[in-house]
């Protein structure tokens, strides 16, 4: 399942990407040479009209070869000698795709030099909007892909939510004064009715504390029996606030703990269950958050359950900014541990609630990778964080195992991942080509073929330097390392 789950991933996605660039080219009037699936050596494949279509031996990456490409570099690409169409006149450039942790990419070509014609169905014939457009097609495809996957799970399941009604803990910091009466609800107990509605997972907790109307509204719950009545307020912000503020119930329980992040440095591990962070007893995941957030940069003694067996660590949380409950700006520690979250439920939406779900979950991911790469820049996230196609196999097996919708959701969350990668400024990536136009808009000529050349190949080497690292990381977590 590991395996065939990892094709599809790769297959779809470089597909998609790949196809933006096929059909921007088209739409200006370049020619297409070659659309590959893959790279190296040619597999199979046939040709209709001016392109082959092709599959190549290595499934980690895709090109389209446009008119006017180097010929010699696209020997590198393909794994061997390319022989020039009859009649074809190359003008110097890139082209290809990459492997590995880094998404597929086009590479389009460079600027001829004098002593080439230019055929009008060349890339470089083009004005600079009509490259720009056609490089930046693939990324646009990417993220369009995302959003219709996003999408149609909300159409065809739904919303995914939360199937508990369990409460955690109340953050009285995060409540309305008028409804700080929440705190009195115990912690442990399952919801049953807010208002006049019957609440069978948190997705409807949610509903039902957004839609009551202004006014007394009462809680009930069971295990044990109980009720409470606080006027809920008129503003919708505050709502929200009581939302942030009842946290449902999550167990302890670690599923991942970030690769060289404070914990792991210290030696805790995935499935080990968190029974007390200096000196105080926990049983919820969220007081082990609240604890450790109030300590950054300070050692803390974590003891976790493990093999029946208690065992205590020395943790240093890394620190990091963070908001408190009104929005103002706090330091936080953090040690890089992720909780087992509860089971997932899909409740029926309408078909443009669903659009809407899919916007929402596409703009939130977008942000939650370019987060994740600000992080890693300035050493707030560690490194080891980056994974290879191990990861990326992993993770596309666990996912189809969850079953399609996970799986549709997985994929569009790396479709977003790829998408942003190839916009990173790097010589050979979609990103590092639209530098290279945007430096030919502002100055009114191209970049030299040499020069880029040589950036091409600066760039070509960071990514062998990503991929190894990427893979470094994979060997060591195998190894438990």
């Amino acid at each position: 399942m590991t395996i065939i789950a990892t094709l599809i991933v790769l297959g779809v996605l470089i597909f998609v990407h790949e196809l933006g660039h096929f059909m921007a080219a088209r739409s200006v009037g370049i020619r297409v040479d070659r659309f590959s699936i893959g790279l190296g050596p040619r597999v199979w494949g046939f040709r209709r009209g001016d392109t082959e279509y092709v599959l190549s031996a290595i499934p980690l990456g895709g090109y389209v070869k446009m008119g006017g490409m180097d010929d010699q570099v696209m020997e590198r690409i393909e794994g061997g000698e390319v022989t020039p169409q009859e009649g074809q006149e190359g003008a110097p450039g890139g082209g290809g795709g990459d492997a590995g942790a880094v998404p597929s990419s086009p590479d389009q070509g460079e600027a001829a030099p004098a002593t080439h014609r230019l055929r009008d169905s060349d890339f470089d014939s083009k004005p600079v909007w009509a490259r720009a457009w056609v490089i930046s097609a693939g990324v646009i495809m990417n993220m369009l892909f995302a959003f219709l996957a996003y999408t149609a799970v909300a159409a065809g399941w739904g919303s995914a939510e939360a199937d508990t009604t369990r409460l955690g803990q109340v953050v009285e910091g995060f409540l309305p004064e008028e409804t700080r009466a929440l705190t009195e609800i115990p912690e442990g107990v399952h919801f049953t009715r807010i208002g006049d509605r019957p609440v069978a997972h948190w997705g409807q907790v949610r509903e039902a504390i957004l839609e009551a109307p202004e006014g007394p509204v009462t809680f009930q719950w069971d295990n044990p029996q109980g009720e409470l009545t606080v006027p809920l307020p008129a503003e919708v912000e505050d709502r929200r606030r009581i939302l942030m503020g009842l946290r449902y119930w999550v167990e302890p329980e670690l599923i991942f703990v970030e690769p060289g992040a404070p914990a792991h440095r210290a030696g805790v591990r995935s499935g080990d269950v968190v029974v007390a962070v200096a000196g105080d007893r926990v049983h919820l995941w969220s007081q082990v958050q609240d604890r450790i957030r109030a300590r950054p940069g300070q050692e803390t003694e974590i003891v976790v359950a493990r093999n029946g067996e208690e065992l205590t660590f020395t943790v240093t949380p890394s620190t990091v900014e963070g908001i408190t409950p009104d929005g103002e700006p706090q330091t936080i520690g953090q040690i890089g541990v992720q909780a087992q979250n509860p089971p997932i439920t899909y409740t029926r939406v309408a078909p443009l609630e669903a659009v809407q779900v899919g916007w929402n979950e596409t703009v939130f991911v977008t942000g939650f990778i370019l987060n994740f790469l600000g992080d890693l820049v300035t050493g707030q996230v560690s490194a080891r964080n980056l994974g290879s196609i191990v990861t990326i196999g992993e993770a596309s097996g666990q996912a189809a195992a969850e079953g399609l919708p996970v799986f549709l959701s997985f994929m569009a969350l790396f479709s977003i991942n790829l998408a942003i990668l190839n916009l990173l400024p790097i010589p050979i990536l979609d990103g590092g080509h639209l530098v290279f136009l945007a430096i030919e808009g502002i100055r009114g000529r191209p970049v030299s073929a040499e020069q880029r050349m040589r950036w091409s190949q600066v760039g070509f080497f960071i990514l062998l330097g990503i991929m190894a690292l990427a893979l470094g990381n994979d060997f060591l977590r195998l190894f438990g390392l």
